[in-house]
């Protein structure tokens, strides 16, 4: 930690560091970097910057060092490596650090895709690619900036936050929509504080592949594109070696973009941030005239909605973030920020990833609720501007739920009934969810939650059982209950399947032959009875549908269930065999984690990840991770 301390000092205290000048990065000339995009940046065009660095350095005059072509411009150092506070403005102009032996060792062709670029393209070149992707060179028209944000952390404002070791390179139109492109690890910046603005290997090796995995799950999320290991020495709770991360994202606006400019009166920022969302990301918004709730209400509204969604997928499939603070929260509803995250193990609603977490403020049970709280922060900075009466400049403090003494009565109801909104929202899609994981695809009861899902919930959180693994096994249960195949097999058929969700149970003081039969008696009445009346089975009974039906029923349940989720022994597995030389694993697990992610067998070149499927080992059971990376 004292030598993370020491390069904090060292842009902040040093006469000579406050006034040398910023070395930029040379432009690449690779032949495949030298037109790959067309930029088109609103951000930075639109919302007001750092006046105290007010133009792009690759816009000013530059001296020639003479060392490696770069040039250096007559503007501080410490206005880029310094920490400190910026106010008036979102973002920051920022150049990466430069970092010896890059090395591209992961390309996610789907993450290329969406910035219109391909795979081939990286490998082609990858000692280029690796200069580029490192931000060791400039991709030509690139002006790169850091983010200016505050927010709640552990539930305490924790004020001025912003991208402390993440660059922005630019704003790209593809097919599918705009998409920001930001280097994570590449250095510090105006908002690193503390830290050293690297990254290092681990933690970049889990949000490369989690990002894509969590997208082919069919959960909102950022995106990766690239993954580059560097020989820089970084330091954490122990040494480790540095890598950058390029990722993907439609916008990095979190609630704490919003907090930020509140905290400190400015609601004429936070208006102008507002109506660039709503023009950029939200353009279907509009004053109606016939509504109450003007244009910043449907946007809390729609940022309500999309967040009940992320995190009701994150319930259904037993993703834990590990850290929901308000900084870390997507105005968008995609999942940001990986950091502690994890796959539940066993079955187990109070699992905490984070072991910086405690008391279980992010547990797995909480995530909805903070979720909501979360929203309440983010609605107290918007308020304002839903009060049409209320003043660009009215003070309001959020740190607390909006100040309703200073709102008419029409804003704080408007308030009230769109945040009273989410715990509907969420429930209603958490519960179409797993109505679809249980194999329901044609009705809905209202009785589905309290009769059918919760209760199976309820028996394999009593015997730990592994979450994924029981999903999954559910799959096959519609066949073992019809008897389709084998009528004179079907009590067998379905007491292995049982045997099954036993042998992946970790409860030692569970009393499993009693459970066993609970778990049967649950299947061949409450499941098979419902399950039946979806299938529109004249008699009600499951064993009258056919054996096509009862089939596909098993194969769209295998769709919606996935055999391959990214648990952290998965993930230290990977880390570990990259530290051994084997780098190549890690876009093979990329492939697993989502092209294959619900397929029942892989392909021959993919077979030694079948274990991933398997028993958790003993080493990897509930393994936590810590928010240092």
């Amino acid at each position: 930690m004292h030598k993370v301390l020491e390069s904090v000092r060292q842009y902040s205290n040093k006469e000579d560091s406050n006034t040398k000048h910023l070395r930029l990065r040379p432009t690449t000339t690779a032949t495949e970097w030298k037109e790959a995009f067309q930029w088109s940046d609103t951000f930075t065009k639109e919302l007001p910057g750092d006046q105290q660095v007010p133009k792009a350095p690759y816009t000013l005059p530059t001296e020639d060092t003479g060392k490696d072509t770069e040039n250096t411009v007559d503007v501080a150092q410490v206005l880029f490596r310094g920490s400190r506070q910026v106010r008036n403005a979102l973002w920051s102009w920022a150049v990466p650090e430069r970092h010896e032996n890059p090395r591209l060792v992961g390309v996610s062709a789907a993450g290329a895709r969406l910035v219109g670029l391909s795979r081939e393209r990286f490998w082609a070149n990858p000692e280029a690619a690796a200069e580029v992707w490192s931000g060791n060179q400039r991709l030509p028209g690139s002006h790169g900036w850091a983010h200016c944000y505050g927010g709640h952390q552990f539930g305490q404002w924790a004020g001025q936050l912003g991208d402390g070791r993440a660059i922005s390179l630019g704003e790209v139109v593809a097919e599918d929509g705009r998409w920001e492109i930001q280097l994570k690890g590449s250095g510090r910046t105006p908002y690193s504080r503390f830290g050293d603005g690297y990254a290092v290997r681990r933690s970049s090796i889990r949000e490369y592949l989690a990002a894509e995995h969590l997208h082919a799950l069919g959960i909102p999320s950022s995106r990766s594109l690239a993954l580059v290991f560097t020989d820089r020495i970084v330091e954490r709770e122990q040494p480790e070696r540095g890598a950058v991360l390029t990722r993907l994202a439609p916008s990095w606006m979190r609630f704490g973009s919003f907090e930020l400019p509140a905290s400190r009166g400015d609601y004429r920022l936070v208006r102008k941030l507002a109506d660039y969302m709503l023009r950029h990301h939200f353009a279907d918004i509009k004053d109606s005239g016939k509504s109450a709730e003007n244009r910043y209400a449907q946007l809390l509204r729609r940022v309500v909605q999309l967040t009940a969604h992320m995190v009701a997928r994150w319930q259904a499939v037993g993703f834990c973030h590990g850290v929901m603070n308000t900084d870390n929260m997507s105005m968008l509803g995609r999942t940001i920020d990986y950091g502690p995250f994890a796959f539940l193990d066993a079955y187990n609603p109070r699992f905490i990833c984070n072991h910086s977490d405690p008391v279980g403020r992010y547990a797995f049970d909480e995530q909805p609720r903070v979720a909501l709280w979360n929203l309440i922060r983010l609605a107290a900075p918007l308020s304002v501007l839903i009060d049409s009466s209320a003043q660009a400049s009215t003070p309001s403090e959020p740190t607390k739920p909006p100040a309703t003494d200073l709102l008419s009565q029409t804003t704080v109801e408007i308030l009230e009934r769109v945040l009273n909104g989410f715990e509907d929202v969420f429930a209603t899609e958490y519960t179409r969810i797993m109505r679809r994981k249980f194999g329901l695809f044609s009705t809905a009861e209202d009785d589905d939650s309290s009769v059918l899902i919760k209760p199976f919930l309820a028996l394999i959180a009593e015997a730990k059982t592994d979450y994924t693994f029981a999903m999954r096994t559910l799959c096959q249960v519609p066949e073992a209950l019809s008897g389709t195949v084998s009528p004179a097999n079907q009590p067998s058929q379905l007491r292995s399947l049982v045997d099954g969700l036993a042998e992946r149970s970790l409860n030692q003081d569970c009393e499993f032959e009693e459970w066993k039969c609970r778990v049967c008696g649950f299947f061949e009445s409450v499941y098979a009875s419902r399950l039946a009346r979806d299938l529109g089975c004249v008699d009600g009974k499951l064993t009258s549908a056919s054996s096509e039906t009862v089939c596909e029923v098993g194969a769209r349940m295998k769709r919606e269930n996935p055999r391959f989720v990214l648990r952290n022994w998965v993930a230290e597995d990977v880390i570990l065999r990259a530290r051994e030389g084997e780098e190549e694993w890690i876009d093979k697990i990329l492939a697993v984690m989502t092209t294959h992610a619900f397929d029942d067998q892989l392909p021959e070149h993919l077979a030694e990840a079948e274990k991933y499927a398997g028993p958790v080992p003993r080493w990897g059971e509930g393994m936590q991770c810590s928010c240092s990376s």
